[in-house]
């Protein structure tokens, strides 16, 4: 059996480092383009910030180990070509520029994805930068050096975390983002209020609700300003935090995707043809909050699928339980995780939503210290259906978010909630959770 693994982050290394032992006798071709593999991206800002000091420590694989193992690795080689029907692939060498013709059995696409890069006069000009790999990541800190004026442009969890950095080494931050908010895809506003009240203490200008419209440059023809609908912001570095896009132009017409490009695959990451199988930042999954397919590009995600991809290759074994888009933050001294459906998102798409909001003490007031709690949890008002929740405070109870993504992901109600079995010990916790206190208030 002939595989054929286009692209090699984080769905593709887990696709292949399970495929390694179910199928020894497979003939595995891996086509990356870039020279590493398996680069946590979500640890850039710490490596900016200087908290991670060595960058080889955000990556969990490398060539060479899957060289080892027996795959024959294709590094520096760009996919220009991919016929699913006849089943054959060309690649580019990058470095000799020669092209590769080769054929499969099975395909594994993990093409990930890429920053949405909009066409914004000036946005080509030195020091405007992309942040998703590892490459770019090395280009950030090596600029950062010269710059004292950083514009982030999106406030979603990477822009966010790189104001963070930023400000933590001394640099003048301003963050723009069209929105009103500041990750407002994550949080509802009582949250994101005192991130942002955070954020204006420290000196962090916020330009929200504001788009970027220019790029200015100097005689050098390097970013000096950046120009949006409200104002004009000085910048000698502006790094771009907009979001994401499916990288799937090779398969457009050839297997069935959303209008934003994402593959969609069924619950045994399976695509439309049989013999092709998707995972990661490529595709569209199954969203349990509303049941439909949806674009949630995240790390844990792509694994799991590149697992269940290798377990089912052959045929269908392990079905995907869907996602919660289940995530997780911190934030200066605040401690944020957040799963399934804000209330914004959820009335916005015309669902029939209440929420309950509690702030209540991580332990009882007995003990020498207790910490502040804010805890919202969003249900359907007919069926009291969990579809989404969000809990933000200075101690690390984010944990519980991971609860209430299992409690989403099997349809439990908020009353059946407040009555979960949870321990109670008064170093941790009270006698009535803080997830049961919420279930409870809406019975």
């Amino acid at each position: 059996m002939k595989i054929a693994v286009i692209g090699c982050t984080h769905a593709g290394t887990a696709a292949i480092s399970n495929m390694i032992k179910l199928y020894p006798n497979a003939d595995i071709n891996v086509y990356e383009k870039n020279d590493n593999i398996s680069f946590l991206s979500c640890g850039i800002a710490l490596h900016v910030s200087g908290v991670v000091k060595d960058p080889n420590g955000l990556f969990y694989s490398s060539p060479e180990q899957l060289t080892e193992q027996g795959v024959n690795m294709f590094m520096k080689h760009e996919v220009i070509d991919v016929n699913i029907e006849n089943k054959t692939i060309i690649a580019r060498n990058l470095v000799t520029n020669e092209t590769l013709h080769e054929t499969f059995d099975k395909l594994v696409i993990a093409t990930g994805s890429w920053p949405v890069i909009p066409k914004i006069e000036g946005i080509e000009m030195e020091n405007v930068l992309l942040c998703k790999n590892f490459n770019h990541a090395q280009t950030i800190i090596e600029k950062a050096k010269h710059a004292q004026n950083i514009v982030v442009v999106g406030a979603g969890y990477i822009g966010i975390e790189l104001v963070e950095a930023f400000e933590m080494s001394g640099k003048n931050v301003t963050l723009i983002d069209g929105e009103e908010r500041v990750l407002s895809k994550y949080l509802d506003e009582p949250f994101t209020d005192i991130l942002e009240a955070d954020f204006q203490k420290r000196d962090i200008k916020l330009a929200l609700g504001e788009t970027v419209t220019r790029f200015v440059g100097n005689d050098e023809k390097r970013v000096a300003a950046v120009q949006t609908t409200n104002g004009t912001y000085e910048a000698d570095l502006v790094i771009l935090c907009i979001g994401f896009q499916p990288n799937t132009r090779l398969f457009r017409g050839q297997i069935d995707m959303l209008e934003n490009g994402a593959i969609k695959v069924d619950e045994y990451m399976r695509t439309s043809n049989q013999d092709v199988f998707a995972a990661g930042d490529s595709c569209a999954i199954r969203y349990n909050p509303t049941g439909e397919h949806a674009y949630i590009p995240l790390a844990t995600n792509a694994v799991r699928m590149g697992t269940l991809v290798a377990k089912n290759l052959i045929k269908p074994t392990i079905r995907y339980m869907g996602t919660q888009g289940t995530s997780g933050l911190r934030l200066f001294d605040q401690n944020i995780a957040t799963t399934g459906l804000t209330e914004t998102a959820a009335l916005r798409m015309g669902m029939n939503v209440k929420s309950i909001t509690i702030l209540e003490h991580d332990r009882p007031e007995f003990m020498p210290t207790f910490e502040d709690i804010m805890l919202k949890i969003v249900y359907e008002e007919d069926t009291k259906r969990i579809v989404g929740a969000q809990v933000m405070s200075k101690v690390d109870v984010t944990q519980s978010i991971n609860t209430l993504s299992v409690c989403i992901q099997n349809k439990m109600t908020t009353e059946e909630l407040g009555f979960v079995d949870f321990f109670f010990q008064p170093h941790y916790n009270k006698p009535w959770n803080f997830l049961n206190q919420a279930g409870l208030q809406t019975i």
